[in-house]
């Protein structure tokens, strides 16, 4: 009985160790930063925004149930009854203010996110009084949510947007605006606090991508099982998927399919598996990583040659986009800088753009790294500058013909935009991860 109470005892010293490393590991188990990390963003970022973007203010309005996606980002995401968030540029300076019913008021003063919380009478409501602080204080142009271009510039309905502009001045609603490039300008740019986040979480994805391929057993390991095993390492970690759940990860070792879900395939040997995976952090923070393994056949020891130079090919791409980035230089150059060297190297065409923004949404607002596929007319994104603070998900690219379609190696590693150029946020993969035969 001793030695049973002992051996008990030592079980729950190693679980408990177990679960103490575990958090320990895991650089995420504290509150969320995000309150103070948004009061910064308001404070430093939203300022400079306005300006780019030629407003003077910015109103958005909160409800409950059907709130708008910019809620979170300007202290409205717990609204209620309708609450009415207000930016208004003084000089360099953001002045706030939120329109509010009793109901929600005690709550946003504690906050202390704006600088002014004004509680309404509950039968006027918020929209007609802060319609009428607009029609007074309000010089220059009035950013409102509503686009055709940027879903979270679109939060206001057709009757919000009516009910709204129908009490404002006429010479207030003539200098109504989409907020469309206020919050291209806001959302694109990443205080350092947040880059540092997104390289932590970045690293966690291409750890356990690595890790993942050294469960494989060729001939037996499912593609659905390298999925299986990165859902439980999120669901232990208490994350959640950086997009789609039902296509992150992304798992292929057969034919091109897009994005799309893990199947049942089974990994044989001389197959390239492409893995396409991202975690979100605090609710809030994404990666987008995808790493790459070649499985041996019986008697290999690495990569046949040819699948070797279509690794360096698709490494050396990402490369040499990376290396084209800085400020000031747009999307479609970064862009053409991959696809000539692709092109030098008889890479067939790949319809994706070479990368995209990735912050709060695995395709986030920003420029887009695209623009010189083959028939294609380029997005109006891929001309915009870049900017410092900007993070972006890249590939390098290399397509061949298999039996039954296409193969495309693509490389893909995180960086943010620096002051002189960019800098890779995670551990890069250099090499292809070699998974043996028995």
């Amino acid at each position: 009985m001793k030695k049973l109470l002992l051996f008990i005892a030592a079980v729950c010293l190693l679980s408990s160790c177990t679960q103490k490393q575990e958090i320990v590991d895991n650089p995420f188990s504290g509150p969320s930063p995000w309150p103070e990390i948004r009061k910064e963003r308001i404070r430093t970022l939203l300022g400079p925004a306005m300006q780019r973007a030629g407003v003077n203010g910015w109103l958005v309005l909160c409800r409950s149930n059907v709130n708008d996606p910019i809620a979170s980002h300007v202290g409205g995401e717990n609204a209620g009854a309708p609450a009415v968030f207000y930016f208004e540029l003084r000089g360099n300076d953001i002045f706030s203010i939120v329109f509010t019913p009793e109901g929600e008021a005690a709550a946003l003063k504690e906050k202390m996110l704006q600088d002014s919380v004004v509680v309404v009478d509950y039968n006027i409501g918020a929209v007609s009084t802060a319609a009428q602080y607009v029609n007074k204080s309000l010089k220059g142009k009035l950013a409102l949510n509503f686009s055709t271009k940027n879903e979270f510039a679109d939060g206001l309905s057709s009757t919000q947007f009516q009910a709204l502009t129908g009490q404002l001045s006429p010479e207030v609603r003539k200098n109504v605006v989409s907020s469309e490039e206020l919050l291209y300008e806001w959302l694109s740019v990443k205080l350092p606090k947040e880059v540092e986040i997104m390289k932590k979480a970045a690293e966690i994805t291409s750890q356990w991508e690595i890790e993942a391929y050294e469960q494989v057993v060729p001939n037996v390991t499912r593609d659905v099982d390298i999925a299986n095993f990165l859902k439980e390492k999120m669901r232990s970690h208490g994350f959640t998927d950086a997009w789609a759940a039902d296509q992150n990860p992304s798992v292929n070792s057969g034919i091109d399919r897009g994005h799309s879900h893990a199947t049942d395939r089974i990994i044989r040997p001389g197959d390239v598996i492409q893995t396409d995976f991202g975690i979100r952090v605090y609710d809030r923070w994404v990666s987008d990583i995808q790493r790459f393994a070649y499985v041996l056949k019986p008697g290999e020891k690495e990569a046949p040659a040819d699948i070797q130079r279509y690794w360096e090919v698709g490494v050396e791409g990402n490369r040499k986009a990376k290396n084209a980035m800085k400020p000031g230089i747009t999307g479609i150059e970064v862009d053409k800088a991959q696809r000539v060297w692709m092109a030098e190297n008889k890479s067939q065409e790949v319809f994706w753009g070479t990368g995209h923004s990735v912050g709060y949404q695995a395709h986030d607002v920003g420029p887009r790294l695209s623009g010189n596929q083959a028939g294609r007319i380029p997005p109006q994104d891929a001309y915009r500058p870049l900017l410092k603070g900007q993070v972006f998900a890249f590939d390098g690219f290399y397509k061949w013909d298999i039996e039954g379609g296409t193969k495309t190696i693509s490389v893909e590693e995180m960086a943010v935009v620096t002051e002189n150029g960019a800098e890779y946020i995670s551990p890069l993969q250099e090499k292809l991860v070699l998974i043996k035969s028995n």
